[in-house]
């Protein structure tokens, strides 16, 4: 039970080790080559030893099976911790389809006026591009004070729009 608890320490560590320095071994002189990238990534090792060890250890310790029983079992248990493991940062590192905010995206929008607009003259408005706020010059056909809601008609250019007032 002592080798399989050792196991299970060794593969926790591994894991801390592998966290913190995340890539260190990939950038080394490219000695590996990505070699340890996927499916042979130091988290993946270390789910799979920290699991052989303790669910070893659990066989062991608890069910009373012999040496060859407990390791065959932590050997399962650990290429299913692995498995899972693998399977989670492939989908934690999977780029998704979602395309980079553009300024075309602010048509439509509302925002607040922030300096006042003058009738055919700019002024700005605040307005929220993928949930950050974003301060852009504003025209617009008739004058806007400040502290107005404002509707996005147009972008004239990555840093101004043309805006029309809410109406309510």
């Amino acid at each position: 039970m002592g080798w399989f608890l050792g196991f299970g320490v060794a593969g926790l560590i591994v894991l801390a080790l592998s966290l913190v320095f995340d890539g260190f071994l990939e950038s080394v002189g490219g000695a590996f080559d990505g070699f340890l990238d996927g499916f042979l990534s130091l988290p993946v090792i270390a789910g799979f030893v920290s699991a052989l060890g303790f669910a070893g250890a659990i066989a062991t310790g608890a069910a009373g099976a012999g040496a060859v029983t407990a390791t065959l079992t932590g050997v399962a248990a650990g290429a299913l911790v692995g498995w899972l493991t693998w399977r989670f940062s492939r989908a934690l590192l999977r780029d998704g389809d979602a395309s980079a905010p553009r300024g075309e995206d602010l048509t439509g929008t509302s925002g607040a006026v922030v300096t006042a607009i003058p009738a055919g003259g700019y002024g700005e408005v605040l307005l929220y591009l993928a949930g950050q706020p974003v301060k852009y010059a504003a025209k617009s056909a008739v004058p806007v004070e400040r502290g107005s809601e404002v509707w996005v008609e147009s972008v004239l250019s990555p840093t101004s729009v043309t805006v029309r007032p809410v109406e309510r």
